[in-house]
């Protein structure tokens, strides 16, 4: 859990930095953001809590204290890897003992969940035989899935006829550009210009030489961190985070800094993220504003503007992920402005979107909004990648967003996406009523707490019973959001009733284990 950076000095602490010097040599703790004293004490007091199981007493203090650090860090609400306050600090925040804080942070350390280094204090961890799920997102073969509900990826059918009418439209025409030898490394120009229009038409005047189209969003995110942020290079992350982004990052070689999302939902907690800015200094930030993925929180206008404000202070590229921003489910609801329109030159905040999650996740087409500079750039490097983006898909969009085509197959995946969100939370409800959550008002996900019971437990036992669940730990860095899953809007009607009584039938199941070990799974309720 530590990675020590080493090089020539003498002694000292920098408390800003997780610096320490011993005999000449300068340490750096893999600690990348911080929890003070005040902040970690109102979280505790806030916590909900935990059931009184009859006949038992009251643990000491100091364990009543462990196991609600422990359930922060398991609910992500403090990030894997953040500096706790010195005992004496906390102790005084929460009117104990030092002794009694002393002994909770001996009893984490012994658990797994606290790693400390003398004169680089303690810092959060998860335990080395909780590592993170093995198996990826990726959806089951049409061919496999037979009797089993896949709830694993958040992408629905194609709104036909739309699909067809949009590739039989690219194939009319395709003939002049088959006359070339079709490699376009900054996109087709009729894409870019319709794109570039698109967002002048938003409020944010845009030209052609700003975008950037790539092979859906993962493609231009992947180019994005190979130009901005090389192996070991900080990259600040929404905790939770979508999951197949958390680990092309990790691939990439970078170092993953959590900022936990603000409580209740709301979008982003602002001070955190100008602490972690300030003080972890991460080359990039990855932020989902709009229908966040995975828990649907919508940021506020206000929100943006600080945030890039506080980016632009810090030196820190803002990469914004709009694949979900037409998504907005509540029919009349008013949308806050795009992040970029509090940066419309590019330079700080690159915009990426893309067709897979409005329109089809099979019609891999994305791009980059930024700088002129900054898309030269992502171009040239491109040559080392995938050249360019296939031609008969950006036809196919294109002839989309020309012809109207887009808005009204867009219109179509929100009244599908909406009919299915009110189907399954109903019978989410109906089945698992101390399943805790917050109704999104758009995207496609659902981020629920499972009650106490293990998230990755469930996903397990799901898939015995007939229901593939995605678990918490996936969207969190280093194992956090364990008493989580995540259920995505791709089904609705009987077939959403049965996958809550799937996903019920499976929770008996762990919880029976918990009581009698025959699944041995964690309960996480401190």
């Amino acid at each position: 859990m530590v990675d020590w950076c080493v090089s020539l000095c003498g002694w000292l602490v920098d408390a800003n930095h997780g610096q320490f010097k011993e005999g000449g040599l300068i340490f750096m703790a893999q600690w990348t953001s911080a929890v003070g004293a005040a902040q970690l004490a109102r979280q505790l007091t806030t916590q909900q809590p935990a059931p009184s199981v009859p006949g038992t007493r009251r643990p000491p203090a100091y364990r009543a204290l462990a196991d609600g650090i422990r359930l922060l860090v398991l609910e992500g609400r403090v990030p894997v890897a953040a500096r706790l306050p010195a005992e004496r600090e906390l102790a005084l925040s929460l009117s104990v003992s030092r002794t009694t804080v002393a002994a909770a942070y001996e009893a984490l350390r012994a658990e797994g969940f606290l790693e400390s280094r003398r004169g680089a204090g303690s810092w959060t961890a998860v335990p080395a035989g909780n590592p993170l799920p093995a198996r990826g997102l990726e959806p089951l073969p049409p061919e496999s899935l037979g009797s089993m509900i896949d709830l694993g990826t958040a992408a629905l059918p194609a709104p036909e006829p739309w699909l067809t009418r949009a590739v039989q439209g690219a194939l009319e025409e395709l003939p002049p550009y088959a006359h070339t030898h079709g490699d376009y490394p900054a996109g087709l120009p009729a894409l870019r210009r319709m794109l570039a229009d698109r967002y002048t038409g938003r409020g944010i005047p845009t030209m052609p030489e700003q975008i950037m189209v790539t092979t859906g969003a993962m493609g231009a995110i992947d180019a994005i961190c190979h130009l901005f942020a090389g192996r070991g290079e900080r990259i600040a992350v929404e905790s939770p985070s979508y999951a197949n982004i958390l680990q092309l990052m990790r691939e990439a070689g970078a170092r993953l800094v959590p900022v936990a999302m603000a409580e209740g939902l709301t979008g982003w907690d602002l001070g955190r993220w100008r602490q972690v800015l300030r003080e972890a200094a991460p080359r990039l930030a990855y932020v989902v504003a709009d229908f966040h993925n995975p828990t649907g929180a919508l940021a506020d206008e206000d929100q943006r503007r600080q945030l890039v404000d506080a980016a632009r202070s810090a030196g820190t590229v803002l990469v914004v992920d709009e694949t979900m921003s037409e998504l907005h489910l509540d029919p009349g609801a008013e949308m806050p402005r795009p992040v970029c329109a509090f940066d419309p030159a590019g330079s700080t905040v690159l915009t990426v979107g893309s067709a897979s999650k409005a329109f089809w996740a099979g019609m891999r087409i994305g791009w980059v909004r930024a700088a002129p500079d900054v898309i030269r750039s992502l171009v040239a490097a491109r040559a080392y990648a995938d050249l360019g983006t296939p031609v008969l898909e950006q036809l196919a969009i294109n002839w989309l967003m020309r012809t109207g085509g887009w808005e009204d197959a867009v219109a179509l995946r929100r009244a599908q996406a909406r009919e299915n969100r009110d189907a399954l939370v109903a019978a989410v409800r109906e089945r698992l009523p101390d399943w805790e959550f917050e109704v999104p008002r758009g995207g496609l996900t659902l981020w629920v707490r499972t009650g106490g019971l293990s998230g990755s437990r469930l996903a397990e036992v799901g898939e015995r019973v007939g229901v593939r669940v995605p678990s918490g730990p996936r969207f969190g860095v280093d194992g956090a959001f364990e008493g989580y899953v995540r259920l995505p809007f791709t089904v609705g009607g009987p077939v959403a009733v049965e996958a809550a009584a799937r996903l019920a039938a499976a929770a008996r199941l762990v919880a029976k284990g918990a009581s009698t070990g025959t699944e041995a799974p964690r309960t996480f309720v401190a």
